[in-house]
């Protein structure tokens, strides 16, 4: 049986292996690829949605339990990237 988590986007539930572990690192948001990385993380699905969601609704900050703003900027970059590889452009 595989473990769920709640997307912080549209805080629906879906097994682990369909969502995308976030950490922050020096208040930078990064993927946890391997879902290993030690600390607190936040869990999403790896769509456009469910990222503007949670950043409209500051869930990453809420979630994580940082202070202070956090940069998006890699995040975004590596969800476009995704969306590039599944539509063939680039």
């Amino acid at each position: 049986m595989d473990a769920v988590r709640t997307c912080v986007g549209c805080r629906t539930r879906a097994s682990r292996t369909a969502l995308l572990r976030i950490v922050a690192i020096e208040s930078h948001l990064v993927i946890d690829e391997r879902a290993s990385m030690p600390g607190r993380g936040a869990w999403v699905h790896p769509t456009r949605t469910c990222l503007e969601l949670a950043l409209q609704r500051r869930a990453f900050v809420r979630a994580l339990r940082v202070s202070g703003p956090l940069d998006t900027q890699t995040l975004e970059e590596r969800l476009n990237s995704y969306g590039n590889q599944v539509n063939g452009s680039k």
